[in-house]
């Protein structure tokens, strides 16, 4: 619908409706438009865009094979492909603009003579595409994905994106893009899939992805990993109550809880501050830093844990802050990066006490477990008021990891997960730009590209989804049972079982037959 602004002396402005004029002049799909008649009296988008891009399309104006028929065609060959938007929805002012800036390049080649080829296309969006079809199951038949199965699931959703997957090809053709719609793609593609088993094949096999366990993001709410650049940070300057997928009412955070350890022979204590109080029952140390003169009395004592009875150690380190809370530290390695880091170079144990579904698992106790983590926390402040441990709360100021798929507040989970090995691309990349070999431009978007590459992570690319590409790895055993070190476990890449088995036969001087392959099917590529 046209809108258009009344300019009045008067005062109270109105917006209103202005008559759309339509283009009725009969024009046939795909025939040119018939402009012979006069124009209407007032301009009218509706009018002036009907009929022509139909027409555009059928004359083979967008595909590359046109410049034949140009006469001043060049050698020269522009080519590229549309940043595909996800299959989930509908164009937003972002896509509007890219698309805006990308068809004033590939037209202007053209005029230019040279043979130019713009690909359509749409992703398929893994996460988010599972999400929105398990929530409409949820909603019109009150059935969950396991509730269908894996294979009635993958056919529901091939379902939903075949029916609501064009509403995004109907966009960019209002948009007037011009596209080469015979070339139009998707990432689920047959050979798409393949590429990308390839790309994975091939890092798998330079030694640039890997297996291993390690601390993720982990979003309850999807059952699923999910990569940095899909958590977004929540500042909170105190006290706030936010509401959590899974849970009736809003859940308090913003505050720090303090309790006591008391060591091993109950005549002194450590107090530590934590905003994640639940965790406290996967604690395998008390941190302090080494030239904090407030503890060196307690350097390697041990406390005992205030449910489980366990001694753990105190240890220092220097990532501990001496500023913040008490100065003391629990150490979780299970549930937290800095955590982690610190057992890690210290050789503790690491206890996972919340599980995927966000419930308290077995190792957190026969008290607590299966309690869902932030019903745990009261649970666990009113033991330790119980134990004459807990010694109030405060305040917080404080950064809240948030999913932005789900609006789930992120757990840290120690998960075996497949992970690209970012620093060397990283470096090289840096030196790319440094050398003058990549340029820039605007030049001053080099501190970006510095602040996104260095101390670069390695990326964690699995996906617990049904959707998506499943990954191309089998995890290889000989036929006869036998336990295994799972930070051992033999993997190969290959794009069929037939292929990985041969490659494991080398690899392990084994016959085919003495080998077990299994591949793990809740994973996918991200």
């Amino acid at each position: 619908m046209d809108l258009v602004l009344l300019v009045s002396p008067t005062k109270g402005q109105r917006w209103k409706e202005k008559e759309v004029i339509k283009y009725d002049r009969g024009t046939e799909q795909g025939e040119k438009k018939d402009i012979s008649g006069p124009l209407p009296p007032s301009y009218s988008p509706s009018y002036v865009e009907a009929a022509w891009y139909s027409w555009w399309v059928k004359q083979g104006f967008f595909k590359p094979e046109f410049q034949r028929k140009i006469p001043h065609a060049t050698p020269e060959i522009f080519s590229l492909c549309i940043p595909p938007p996800n299959v989930t929805g509908s164009l937003h002012l972002g896509h509007a603009l890219t698309v805006a800036i990308e068809d004033s390049l590939v037209r202007w080649k053209r005029m230019l003579g040279q043979k130019v080829l713009w690909v359509p296309g749409s992703d398929h969006a893994g996460i988010a595409t599972q999400a929105i079809v398990e929530k409409t199951l949820w909603k019109e038949q009150g059935l969950s994905r396991h509730d269908l199965g894996r294979d009635v699931f993958l056919e529901t959703v091939w379902n939903w994106k075949n029916e609501k997957g064009d509403t995004i090809y109907h966009q960019l053709k209002s948009l007037g893009a011009s596209l080469d719609w015979d070339r139009c793609c998707f990432t689920m593609d047959r050979n798409f899939s393949r590429a990308v088993a390839e790309a994975f094949i091939r890092l798998h096999e330079d030694g640039l992805l890997s297996r291993r366990k390690s601390l993720v993001s982990w979003s309850c709410a999807l059952r699923s990993a999910i990569s940095d650049i899909e958590v977004e940070s929540r500042t909170l300057t105190g006290k706030t109550y936010l509401s959590v997928p899974g849970y009736q009412g809003k859940v308090p955070f913003g505050l720090l809880f303090s309790f006591a350890y008391p060591t091993e022979d109950g005549d002194d204590e450590i107090r530590v501050a934590t905003t994640r109080p639940e965790t406290m029952l996967g604690d395998t140390a008390v941190a302090v830093h080494p030239e904090d003169l407030r503890y060196q009395k307690f350097h390697g004592k041990k406390l005992r844990h205030p449910f489980s009875g366990m001694l753990i150690p105190v240890v220092t380190h220097n990532l501990v802050n001496p500023e913040f809370g008490t100065g003391a530290v629990k150490v979780t390695p299970a549930h937290s990066p800095v955590d982690f880091e610190m057992a890690q170079s210290l050789g503790l144990p690491m206890l996972s006490v919340i599980g995927e579904n966000g419930a308290m698992t077995e190792a957190s106790g026969d008290w607590i477990q299966g309690v869902q983590r932030f019903d745990a926390r009261e649970k666990v402040i009113s033991g330790l008021k119980e134990r004459g441990l807990y010694r109030g709360d405060s305040e917080h100021s404080m950064h809240l990891p948030i999913c932005s798929r789900s609006g789930d507040v992120i757990e840290h989970l120690l998960k075996s997960q497949w992970f690209v090995n970012c620093t060397t691309m990283a470096q090289k990349a840096l030196e790319a730009v440094d050398s003058g070999c990549l340029k820039l431009t605007p030049s001053y978007h080099q501190k970006t590209w510095r602040n996104w590459l260095s101390n670069c992570s390695d990326w964690c690319v699995s996906r617990q989804l049904w959707w998506g590409h499943q990954i191309p790895a089998y995890c290889v055993t000989l036929a006869q049972p036998y336990q295994v070190d799972e930070n051992e476990e033999l993997w190969i890449a290959a794009h069929s079982e037939t292929e990985a088995r041969n490659k494991a036969s080398v690899i392990l001087g084994r016959p085919d037959e003495e080998l077990h392959l299994r591949r793990g099917m809740s994973e996918r590529l991200c």
